[in-house]
């Protein structure tokens, strides 16, 4: 039987792996069958920030694609999955869609981090990171009880 810290861990994490989870299972779903232009443009895109992947058939990148997304989806909603193992999944590929964030030219405004009007679609990734890295933190300490407000260490120290 699991304890009342386990399961406040797990409700807790439920609104970001259920939400986050949906999302990337529904991404992967729809590149499942990828036509062969869809299939182009996308592994053009991302052979033009990552060269090696330039190397693969663009229907086998975007296979390939989908089921990292599928598989990412996977550990986010099956809560038999430990928060650290699907935050790590989570958060690996975040930082390689914000990696094509950075370097695709005309994602971003000249000497900016902030997006262009093309660049938004991946700017936004930058909430699955924040998801990522609170599932890896959650889980590696074990946190349970309430969150601690922001106001908790001036408490103690006003305490004295």
């Amino acid at each position: 039987m699991a304890s009342g810290s386990a399961w406040r861990s797990a409700a807790r994490q439920l609104p970001l792996r259920l939400t986050v989870g949906a999302f990337f299972l529904n991404s992967g779903l729809s590149k499942r069958d990828a036509d062969e232009a869809a299939a182009q443009r996308l592994q053009q895109f991302a052979s033009a920030t990552y060269p090696f992947l330039g190397k693969l058939d663009a229907q086998k990148f975007t296979r390939l694609l989908s089921t990292g997304e599928i598989a990412v989806a996977t550990a986010l909603l099956l809560p038999v999955i430990p928060a650290t193992v699907a935050g790590a999944a989570l958060t690996a590929f975040s930082c390689g869609t914000l990696g094509l964030y950075l370097h695709t030219p005309g994602m971003r405004q000249e000497g900016s981090l902030r997006p262009t009007e093309q660049g938004i679609a991946l700017a936004k990734d930058i909430w699955m990171l924040g998801v990522g890295i609170s599932l890896i933190v959650d889980g590696a300490t074990g946190h349970s009880g309430p969150a601690p407000t922001a106001l908790g260490p001036w408490r103690r120290m006003l305490r004295g």
